[in-house]
């Protein structure tokens, strides 16, 4: 709802598609066409909303004793050309506007999950990390920075594009996460419709619209590819409930056209000379899905795109990607080579030693490192599968 020009008018209006949704979804199905009904629903009740806005704006001079004359006010504008209007998908259009790089990465991504994502603040606190309070003024703050500044509700002009490309692929990318990782906090819990595969269907139709928007744009193409080439593994990844690791999935539940869009999408980032790092992580991404998986040549990737981010998080999966390639020994001291106080608290380390160290027959080691993992918390499947683990041990 780039289209009203006000943000906390576009929320609303979002918020009470995604409501009506919940409740009429359950009831009679998902539609055929959900994002043009969702746009529809927004755009009716922001037109019920503006009439009695309107109306209350009429009665008050009445309340008053006062009778001025009649004045077209700007909700007056707006009902017209909301109600004239047959709306195109505005959603990249409030992307680019949440994205203003005067607005700090943490305000982008929680305007953005707010307003496209659906999630309830409180819901965008709990993946923040922090309380309700802070988040709410926080939104309050970006809010009022967007209006004050008279930041426009469009896609910016080409020139401006790349300067604000940066901002809009980390926070798309961040939505898929927050989908492809894990249910957002509160989804499923009747504080709103979110859910893990919604956010990740949203992210893609961005990426898709971002390709679009910015045909000879290396690393928007690499993003899509990522996103694809990752989702369509999304029906093996979890067996009744329990997390199922790469190598034991069933392919044949792969979405094989899923990835043949994915691999044509990296195909052209690199014809565009792409060597960012979404065109490198869905080079890697790529790999995963071949039939004979190079780890050598994942490695190796996963090597340019350490030195290109400076991430001891890649650092670690550049080192699983040895252990693969050339027996745990190796990865486990490429893991050793990782500054530990960057990750100490970073489960998926401890997690990754604790593998190496149980393949390497270092019972004791592994059940401490494995121990610390579950100690640092996460998703309750990712949980039992540790446990799992510790179980083996004897």
């Amino acid at each position: 709802m780039g289209f009203l020009g006000d943000i906390e008018l576009a929320e609303e209006a979002a918020a009470d598609a995604f409501a009506l949704a919940a409740e009429r979804w359950d009831r009679d199905g998902v539609p055929q066409h959900p994002a043009a009904w969702l746009i529809a629903t927004a755009r009716n009740r922001t037109v019920d909303r503006l009439r009695r806005r309107r109306a209350l704006a009429a009665k008050a001079p009445l309340l008053a004793r006062a009778e001025p004359e009649p004045e077209q006010s700007h909700s007056d504008t707006m009902i017209e050309q909301l109600e004239d209007t047959e709306f195109a998908d505005e959603r990249l259009e409030l992307i680019f506007t949440c994205c203003h790089p005067s607005l700090s990465i943490e305000a982008q991504v929680a305007l953005t999950l707010r307003a496209l994502g659906g999630l309830s603040v409180a819901q965008i606190a709990a993946a923040f990390l922090v309380p309700e309070a802070t988040m709410t003024q926080r939104l309050v703050r970006a809010r009022r920075k967007i209006r004050d500044a008279g930041i426009p509700f469009r896609i910016p002009p080409a020139h401006l594009l790349p300067e604000r490309l940066a901002s809009v692929l980390a926070v798309v990318y961040l939505i898929f996460n927050a989908g492809y990782d894990g249910t957002p906090p509160g989804a499923g819990s009747g504080e709103g419709p979110a859910s893990r595969h919604e956010l990740v269907e949203e992210a893609i139709r961005l990426g898709v619209a971002l390709v679009e928007l910015m045909p000879d744009e290396p690393e928007a193409f690499g993003l899509l590819a990522l996103m694809l080439l990752q989702d369509s593994r999304r029906a093996a990844r979890m067996r009744n409930g329990e997390l199922v690791l790469l190598a034991d999935q069933d392919r044949s539940l792969w979405d094989r056209g899923q990835i043949a869009a994915g691999e044509k999408a990296l195909r052209r980032a690199l014809a565009l000379r792409g060597r960012g790092q979404y065109v490198l992580q869905a080079a890697i991404a790529a790999q995963h899905v071949r039939d004979q998986v190079d780890w050598a040549e994942i490695a190796t990737l996963y090597g340019e795109l350490a030195r290109l981010t400076g991430s001891p998080v890649v650092e670690l999966n550049r080192a699983a990607a040895l252990a693969e390639a050339e027996g745990p020994l190796a990865g486990l001291a490429a893991i050793e080579g990782i500054d530990g106080l960057a990750l100490e608290d970073y489960r998926y380390l401890h997690s990754a030693r604790g593998e190496l160290l149980r393949r390497l027959g270092r019972s004791e080691e592994a059940r401490s490192a494995y121990l610390r993992a579950v100690e640092l918390g996460g998703p309750e499947h990712e949980l039992r599968f540790l446990r799992r683990r510790l179980d083996a041990l004897g």
